[in-house]
């Protein structure tokens, strides 16, 4: 076990990080359990820590009584020249072990500038960066989350993906690695034999073949056992998966300090731009008296004050108003609070916001995505300017003068009219507050206009279209900040070059990997972070591997080129992704699921019948 010294600690910021023994730690002897699992979240302790994904298979990973897992973060940079120059390798919390001894290295993908972290986070165990490199006796390295859905980029790093839900796909990965560790251990036919589950991705076993013009021209299994297309794995029965009863209570203030509840999960609107509306199909909701009830014995556990409602759109759970008033009846005499994290752009949701402010007040945020009508039809966000106008005088009536407004620039055929609107929009959203009685609105108005940069992810009818190029995005900026006229409004940009470097790894394949561990070489860690993020790196790295940027940002694809991650299923068909893409082209809408199927083939492939049929039983 390693001494991690209070002198060591008196060296960093914040070494609450760096100690582990919270409340509602796990604590199990480590002699006494076969296998030992590492969850590393590839950023630091209050990123990571206010991850739900981790919590939900800590606990899970945790029920094994075969088995015990533990915490690894990112050290802040003090913090890992600290454990450097004392020569002290990366530990994990609950037991201060080095990472060295564990059987497995779980690294989630939540983004995709924290990759050079999670080749540091090998680094500083000591354990091989390339995959094809690494010893038998070294741990298996497995990443899954939402940026594993194009493992490609990481394919010579990681042993293996899970592509999916994670909560019975890792029981079942563990199961046959618990037989193979107590016969013979051979890590090539453990491998081999997982390839088989449902959701699991081993790149060693597959060959990648590409055309003259850098396109794929073949991606085949080398063994005919393994399957030619990886289907994402999914929990059918949601309202009674494994969920923690009991968070972790971090010593110091994380990101996301409070229970996080997940009324479901999925999404019906179908935004054209939108990975995760795509990914995360079918819908599937947890009952009012599940989500009642693990929120009591959170709360009792934890003692924490408030209580945050986590979906992709929240205030579409089907009994969103009925699980509001059970939460707010049991819980409101004790001050806790209820937080709506994701809400409509509608009257109806401000009213929801307006009766859980009665605890606690918050700020409020809506998210039009786009300035103009033609764009939001474009990307099928279903929302009116008249929606916008009504649910901003809804807010303003209720008391709220500072709202927050997010878009996106660089969607696909985007003119510099449409960005223009996105300041017009802010300036309609300003005359809505001054038509409101002054006796009636609160007083020192502000509005923060907030653009990111779309970034044509996979798995989206965008999928096929090309980035904005930087100059243009320049561009768009400017036409934004130049139709915000008020001193009331504010407006906030994100960096192209993150951005840019985001979509590589998003869009790539193969041979990006190669680009990642030399611009890590060079130093390239927490790019996630401005203070850090170092863009010659990336540009040395890219020139010295000949990366074409052209090749895999700015050219549309063809509908008949294959992709580099066209061999996992997520239960939505290609050709559904193709007709939504070209009804973006016509600016034409498709309905929400809820008002009826509108083809994407989930249910047929996924579900074998209906896959949303409004609230379960309660």
């Amino acid at each position: 076990m390693n001494k991690i010294t209070d002198h060591i600690l008196s060296m960093v910021e914040k070494p609450s990080r760096y100690i582990g023994g919270e409340l509602n730690e796990v604590i199990k002897n480590p002699e006494e359990v076969d296998i030992r699992f590492a969850f590393c979240f590839p950023d630091v302790y209050e990123v990571g820590m206010s991850h739900l994904g981790m919590r939900i298979l800590y606990h899970t990973i945790n029920q094994r009584e075969d088995t015990y897992c533990e915490r690894v973060f990112a050290p802040w940079p003090d913090m890992e020249e600290q454990l450097r120059k004392n020569n002290i390798p990366l530990y994990a919390l609950e037991t201060k072990d080095p990472i060295t001894n564990f059987d497995f290295l779980g690294f989630t993908l939540q983004y995709e500038m924290s990759y050079t972290n999670i080749l540091n986070m090998l680094n500083m165990a000591g354990i091989t960066i390339r995959a094809e490199e690494r010893g038998d006796d070294e741990p298996l390295i497995i990443a899954g989350g939402p940026c594993a859905y194009n493992p490609e980029t990481l394919s010579g790093v990681i042993d293996f993906f899970e592509l999916g839900e994670g909560e019975e796909m890792m029981d079942d990965v563990l199961d046959v690695y618990a037989r193979y560790k107590k016969d013979k251990w051979n890590k090539k036919a453990f491998l081999r034999e997982i390839s088989h589950i449902r959701g699991i991705y081993v790149p060693s076993l597959y060959d990648v073949k590409y055309n003259e013009d850098g396109t794929i021209q073949e991606f085949k299994p080398k063994y005919e056992d393994v399957p030619a297309r990886v289907q994402k794995r999914i929990v059918e029965d949601f309202d009674k998966v494994e969920f923690p009863d009991k968070f972790i209570v971090p010593y110091t203030d994380i990101v996301h300090d409070r229970i996080v509840l997940e009324t479901f999960r999925g999404c019906t609107n179908g935004c054209r731009f939108c990975q995760a509306g795509m990914l995360y199909r079918p819908v599937r909701e947890k009952s009012r008296a599940t989500l009642v009830r693990q929120a009591r014995e959170l709360i009792k556990s934890t003692g924490y004050q408030e209580i945050s409602l986590s979906s992709l759109s929240t205030c579409d759970y089907s009994d969103i108003q009925g699980l509001i008033h059970d939460l707010m009846e049991e819980h409101s005499d004790d001050k806790v609070a209820i937080a709506l994290p994701s809400i409509r752009v509608d009257a109806f949701s401000v009213d929801l916001i307006k009766e859980i402010q009665k605890v606690k007040k918050t700020g409020l945020t809506f998210a039009p995505e786009a300035g103009s009508q033609r764009m939001r039809d474009i990307i099928n966000k279903g929302l009116t300017e008249e929606k916008i106008l009504e649910a901003a005088r809804s807010a303003f009536e209720a008391g709220w003068s500072n709202l927050k407004l997010y878009f996106m620039i660089g969607l696909p055929y985007e003119t510099i009219e449409d960005c223009s609107a996105i300041g017009e929009l802010a300036h309609k959203i300003q005359d809505q507050y001054f038509s409101v009685p002054k006796e009636v609105r609160n007083r020192g108005l502000r509005v923060t206009v907030s653009t990111s940069i779309l970034i044509p992810k996979p798995f989206t009818p965008f999928q096929w279209a090309p980035m904005e190029r930087g100059n243009k995005v320049n561009e768009k900026i400017n036409a934004v900040r130049d139709s915000i006229k008020s001193r009331s409004i504010y407006y906030n940009y994100h960096s192209e070059k993150t951005a840019y470097m985001e979509a590589l790894f998003a869009r790539g394949d193969r041979r990006i990997c190669e680009m990642l561990i030399k611009a890590y070489e060079k130093g390239a860690k927490f790019d996630g972070w401005t203070e850090f993020f170092n863009f010659g790196i990336w540009q040395e790295s890219i020139k010295e591997c000949n990366i074409d940027e052209d090749f895999y940002l700015y050219r549309e694809r063809s509908y008949d080129e294959i992709l580099p991650w066209d061999f996992i299923d997520i239960g939505v068909n290609k050709e559904y992704l193709k007709v939504e893409n070209e009804k973006a082209k016509r600016a034409e809408l498709t309905q929400n699921c809820r008002k009826g199927c509108t083809g994407c083939g989930i249910n047929e492939n996924f579900m074998k019948g209906e896959c949303f049929a409004g609230a379960i039983s309660n």
